[in-house]
């Protein structure tokens, strides 16, 4: 009697199993039928510090400190173990020809080292961009990291943001961003891409009027580029932009979009 109860148990089971997973996948489908967000993948691009920063007075006492030291613990170079040999023989008066052409010929050398190091005349830190606050300009704010601002239009308005563009079937989201970058300065810009993961995400979404099937807000993953050249050609002449520092950012950049971008900005 047990194998007869048996087999009537599994042939209930069978019979009933297409129907229960009908209606999981009907369930499942329905959750998963969610609003549709669009795809874009934006560049953060920065240029590097040129300059190092100008040092606290913390840092400049402890910098003479360890200065002091290394010179303490240091050892005499040739040129002056060479000068000390003929300062003793000139002492001993062994050779008064030689010791004082030797001599002569190590003032001379010294003498033209100091010249060249009065000559010497570094670059003013603060630039004509710095000056005339042209954030069009990339030689600005020397010691600190610029950002690359462009006003694209979303909508109805032009909206400053980093540049971005729309992902497309099949490419990656980074070869969305490095695309954003082909739009502004076409295949000659000189800009290594920190790796293939975001570094930051964003969201937002479309007015209740702009809305569509196909998608209710965008989803934008940032992706961190260094400027290796020294300017950036734009194929267009008629593109907004600006190199701002992460202190600037506020003043182009919208209040929620602004904080999730000073989040994955680091100044070293």
């Amino acid at each position: 009697m047990a194998a007869p109860f048996a087999r009537v148990l599994l042939s209930g089971v069978a019979a009933n199993w297409p129907t229960r997973a009908c209606w999981r996948g009907l369930s499942g489908g329905s959750a998963a039928a969610g609003p549709k967000w669009r795809l874009f993948g934006a560049l953060c691009l920065q240029r590097p510090p040129r300059v190092s920063q100008e040092m606290s007075p913390e840092e400049k006492e402890m910098t003479e400190l360890l200065q002091q030291v290394e010179m303490e613990k240091s050892l005499y170079s040739d040129h002056e173990l060479r000068r000390f040999a003929e300062e003793e023989r000139l002492r001993r008066k062994k050779d008064d020809d030689d010791a004082g052409q030797e001599i002569v010929l190590i003032q001379d050398v010294e003498d033209l080292w100091e010249q060249k190091f009065r000559k010497f005349n570094p670059a003013p830190r603060i630039t004509e961009a710095d000056k005339k606050n042209d954030r069009t300009s990339l030689n600005r704010k020397l010691d600190q990291n610029l950002l690359l601002l462009v006003k694209q239009k979303l909508g109805d308005q032009d909206i400053w943001l980093l540049p971005q563009t729309e992902w497309q079937e099949g490419e990656t989201l980074r070869a969305t961003a490095e695309r954003a970058l082909a739009s502004l300065s076409g295949t000659h810009t000189e800009a290594k891409f920190l790796g293939n993961a975001p570094c930051g995400f964003y969201k937002y979404k479309f007015p209740k009027a702009a809305q569509t099937e196909d998608g209710m807000g965008a989803k934008v993953f940032f992706f961190k580029a260094l400027l290796e050249g020294s300017h950036l050609p734009l194929a267009s002449e008629k593109v907004d932009y600006v190199w701002v520092s992460k202190g600037e950012l506020a003043d182009y950049l919208k209040p929620k979009y602004h904080s999730q971008v000073a989040r994955f900005l680091v100044d070293l």
